[in-house]
């Protein structure tokens, strides 16, 4: 049933990972700013006393960077487990600086034994048009961008991936072997993109991502996100090219499920909520079914459209959905501690 509707929507055959790469920086998000020349961390310790009833530390890190030869910085925080073990860990990228915050139940976390490092996306730069501040500014100093220079989806990925760089300091302390990013909505996106471009992400988490990320934009479903919604909405997002498939899905040479499928071989699970109408559930498990065969052990599921509970897990793509609206909710970390610890 599945593979018929993705027929049905004409979606395009996989490629190689570099030229489905290729695409989703030419065509959607734009190339990914340059590494730093140089970075180096400032860490306050124990920010929060007696955090989590002790049971672990908050503390807040800066992040310095050389890019473009100018110099950039930007806070997160780290919060760790006390036990003086090694635990494999989250990178949030989160739409809050609070910790912990609705969308992340950080004590709770902390339980399951993982460790959390959290990044408040709008110290990467902020969420609108304005390409003249923090990062932006640095690549654009004069606010203008070339139709393949990114947007900030993939300015908050880089951010993501300098939080790795700093996790690589304390392997003591962290597990790099079970490193996950993750986020909400589009921080999801975000997540997805993160993941994709940077192959030291053991786990990639998209929640309720949708269109233009997890979401299958061809045939949008009733009610769903179409391109021309979220480019009217949100340009700054993408590369400047992307406008050219605002009702022009068909021809796009690419879809989102070759953004997902570059991850491989690695591991992505994908999350839905069943009144999220707008980022698509059907869409979105759709995108897993395309994105499969990418990967060595791919989605392995019930061929029907998702259900409230759904939860695949077997293969190297996991999907599940829950009941509900739009939102980052303890089920969903819960769903996620279910798959990294049945696949790690």
């Amino acid at each position: 049933m599945l593979k018929e509707m993705l027929k049905e929507r004409n979606v395009p055959q996989l490629k190689t990972r570099e030229e489905m790469l290729s695409l989703v920086y030419t065509d959607l998000f734009g190339y990914m700013p340059p590494k730093p020349e140089k970075i180096t961390f400032e860490v306050e310790e124990a920010i929060i006393p007696k955090f989590c009833a002790g049971k672990a530390v908050c503390n807040r890190i800066t992040a310095n960077c050389i890019i473009n030869g100018k110099e950039f910085s930007f806070p997160f925080l780290a919060t760790l487990p006390t036990d003086n073990k090694k635990h494999p860990f989250f990178i949030h990228i989160n739409f809050r600086p609070d910790n912990p915050d609705r969308y992340m139940p950080t004590e709770e976390l902390i339980d399951n034994g993982f460790a959390v490092l959290s990044l408040y996306y709008d110290d990467i730069t902020s969420d609108d048009g304005d390409f003249t501040n923090k990062l932006a500014g640095i690549l654009y100093p004069d606010g203008k961008r070339n139709t393949t220079d990114c947007g900030k989806i993939a300015m908050w990925a880089w951010g993501a991936q300098r939080v790795l760089d700093y996790a690589y300091t304390i392997p003591e302390k962290l597990d790099l072997d079970c490193a996950t990013v993750c986020g909400h909505s589009r921080l999801g996106k975000t997540a997805l993109l993160a993941g994709a471009t940077d192959e030291r992400f053991t786990f990639s988490y998209s929640n309720d991502s949708g269109c233009s990320g997890a979401a299958i934009a061809r045939g949008t479903s009733e009610g769903g996100e179409r391109v021309a919604d979220i480019c009217r909405n949100f340009p700054f997002w993408f590369c400047e090219n992307y406008k050219k498939y605002c009702n022009n899905e068909e021809n796009m040479p690419f879809d989102q499920h070759y953004l997902v499928a570059s991850i491989a071989p690695r591991k992505v699970l994908i999350g839905s909520a069943s009144l999220d109408k707008w980022a698509d559930p059907l869409s979105e498990m759709l995108c897993c079914v395309a994105s499969s065969d990418a990967f060595n052990n791919g989605f392995k599921y019930e061929d029907r459209p998702p259900q409230v509970d759904d939860k695949f897990f077997d293969g190297d793509i996991g999907y599940h959905m829950r009941d509900g609206q739009h939102y980052f909710s303890r089920l969903d970390w819960q769903r996620l501690i279910e798959f990294i610890n049945l696949h790690r």
